[in-house]
């Protein structure tokens, strides 16, 4: 029997990644860093900034994205996100703009409490990301 199922990234412009033989996702789920196999139970959840993580059978691949909804369907995964890019081909230009503007972003005394979460989110994960 087979481990593997259907895996979808999709943002604003395409269908950015579509693998038939994945075997497990992580995502960056709100309540954690969730790992999806084979046959999860069916799920619906919103994501914070961070790294997905692509394993196959022969590889394993990281994303990063900025937020999104993921569901987990009759082993059909979906993620929709504004934002996604392959760690491994992030420029580094790209990635030092994104930065300075969320650290101006956290900087705004008006914002909320689950806006400035999510700003240090995304500040932590672009950091780890120009050190790799």
């Amino acid at each position: 029997m087979s481990e593997e199922y259907k895996l979808e990234i999709i943002n604003p412009e395409e269908s950015f990644l579509i693998k038939e033989d994945v075997i497990e996702v992580v995502v960056p789920a709100f309540e954690g860093e969730m790992g999806i196999l084979k046959d999860h139970i069916s799920i619906i959840s919103f994501l914070k900034p961070g790294i997905i993580k692509v394993i196959t059978k022969s590889s394993e691949e990281k994303y990063y994205l900025e937020d999104g909804i993921v569901e987990f369907k009759d082993n059909n995964l979906s993620i929709l996100t504004s934002f996604v890019v392959k760690t491994s081909e992030f420029e580094k230009s790209r990635l030092n703009n994104l930065l300075e503007e969320a650290e101006k972003e956290i900087k705004n005394t008006e914002i909320n409490d689950q806006k400035k979460y999510l700003i240090d989110q995304k500040i932590e994960v672009l950091k780890s990301l120009s050190i790799n």
